[in-house]
């Protein structure tokens, strides 16, 4: 005896709940983009879905996945799908439901909230050449793969290169005035890349870069990040100061090679802490040195430099600056970014992974909110 209809339809719905959009990684059933689904007597589900936009990119991945999930029901012959668009009101509302219910003129920065449970990591350098954004990708991604959620911003907006590293071409999706970041490997990321010509250069000054900064942090829905990383251009310059203004609870990441000239330079970049307030959560030496065959290594960029920053900071700021990490030169690091599949994902057994990894373990820590938590304290008696 077959099941009945109602029973047989509430297992469509129990299945359609269980797609996610592939931008916004929610239950497309609860972001309304379900219009109908029906079963007629030979046991065709027609599904009616609306996209956000007009020919979304990752349509056809929709499609896939509804058809394998309402498949899998009992009872079920066949299944099609018809693809609609949001109205600019339903996209409204979506946009609302994302934000939280508000709607203000002024969308806010969710990473500067006092119950934000996000950890914001801005990977800086003193100067250009170090492998600050082929560190960027690589953490992302080991982070990534440890289960965590996590994002990149390509604050460098000059020197642009996060998404080849990451291997996406893909560009973001519009709702309203909402971008939808692109994802690879797992790792939601934003570009200024992703929204230029080509190789065009982008000739920017000071307020225009901090608009874009704002912009990417505030405009992009990101959802509940656990580990949000900022790959910042070099030095000290407007984007470092208008990350202190705009998330002055993000703590710094400095990365360095071992000779002295970088070293001194990297110490300045560090410095700026004592300027913005900002926490420097420790030191990365890159390019630590080359293993040989014969299990020696070559330091070709000198030695020392790593330990040197994080002492000379832990002089300077007044507290524990550690040195998380050296990096060995290997050439895969550079073929895997220029592949867009990072290292630790490409060769996880290689030294320069392993050592990456390291890092990565060490910045694994969720950070959590006091927000509406009793703290058991009672008051003192008389």
């Amino acid at each position: 005896m077959s099941a009945p209809v109602s029973t047989v339809e509430d297992a469509i719905q129990a299945a359609l709940a269980t797609v996610n959009d592939p931008e916004i990684r929610r239950p497309i059933t609860e972001l309304g983009m379900v219009r109908s689904a029906t079963i007629d007597a030979d046991g065709v589900v027609r599904v009616e879905l609306l996209l956000t936009v007009a020919g979304c990119p990752l349509k056809d991945k929709l499609r896939g996945d509804i058809t394998a999930a309402v498949a899998a029901v009992p009872g079920v012959a066949g299944v099609e799908i018809d693809f609609g668009v949001m109205s600019p009101e339903q996209r409204q509302s979506l946009q609302s439901q994302l934000r939280g219910g508000g709607a203000s003129e002024e969308p806010v920065i969710p990473f500067a909230q006092p119950g934000s449970r996000t950890r914001v990591y801005a990977v800086a350098s003193g100067k250009g050449g170090v492998g600050k954004s082929s560190v960027t990708v690589n953490l992302a991604a080991a982070l990534a793969a440890r289960g965590l959620s996590v994002g990149v911003v390509d604050a460098d907006i000059y020197g642009h290169s996060v998404p080849r590293m990451l291997g996406t071409e893909a560009r973001p999706t519009r709702v309203e005035d909402m971008i939808m970041p692109p994802q690879s490997h797992g790792v939601k990321v934003i570009s200024i890349g992703m929204f230029t010509s080509g190789n065009a250069a982008v000739v920017w000054r000071g307020p225009m870069l901090h608009r874009a900064l704002q912009q990417f942090l505030a405009d992009v829905y990101w959802g509940d990040l656990d580990v949000l990383l900022l790959d910042l251009p070099p030095g000290t310059g407007d984007v470092a100061i208008s990350l202190a203004q705009l998330l002055p609870n993000s703590e710094i990441l400095i990365v360095t090679t071992p000779q002295t000239a970088a070293a001194e330079v990297a110490e300045r970049a560090g410095a700026i802490a004592l300027q913005t307030h900002q926490r420097v959560v420790g030191v990365i030496e890159n390019m630590s040195w080359l293993e040989l065959p014969d299990g020696s290594r070559m330091e070709i960029f000198g030695a020392g430099g790593g330990t040197a920053v994080a002492e000379s900071l832990s002089r300077t700021i007044g507290a524990q600056v550690p040195l998380l990490g050296q990096i060995p030169l290997d050439t895969r690091v550079r073929e895997a970014g220029d592949a867009g599949n990072p290292i630790v994902l490409a060769e996880p057994e290689s030294p320069a992974a392993q050592a990456l990894g390291a890092v990565a373990d060490r910045l694994a820590l969720r950070r959590e909110s006091l927000l509406g938590k009793p703290l058991g304290l009672k008051p003192a008696g008389r």
